[in-house]
């Protein structure tokens, strides 16, 4: 258990270390999406983006969970990774219903 404990102390230790302090950290400054010109406005409850290759072309695509609905909102990047172009969502679904996340 010691040794478990000891093992346990380092690797903390060594984790640590390698973290930046906030001091350190620098983020860019916030951007306003679109899709289709217009701001990407999730309307009801908390909005999780995340950003990845959905279809498999090579380019990101804007994948957006909804808190309120549980759904998944999908905005498929129609330029580049370089100057990313969206328009409008299409739901995530199944073969013939949405694909839901219950909550609560």
């Amino acid at each position: 258990m010691r040794k478990q404990l000891m093992m346990l102390a380092s690797t903390s230790a060594l984790a640590a270390a390698g973290l930046a302090s906030a001091s350190d950290i620098r983020l860019e400054a916030p951007i306003r999406l679109e899709a289709d010109g217009k701001p990407i406005n999730v309307d009801i409850g908390h909005a999780a983006p995340f950003l990845c290759d959905f279809d498999g072309d090579g380019v990101t695509d804007l994948l957006v969970g909804q808190f309120g609905q549980g759904r998944l909102r999908i905005y498929r990047n129609h330029g580049s990774n370089e100057k990313p172009e969206f328009r409008d969502f299409e739901y995530f679904k199944t073969e013939h219903d949405f694909g839901v996340v219950p909550s609560g």
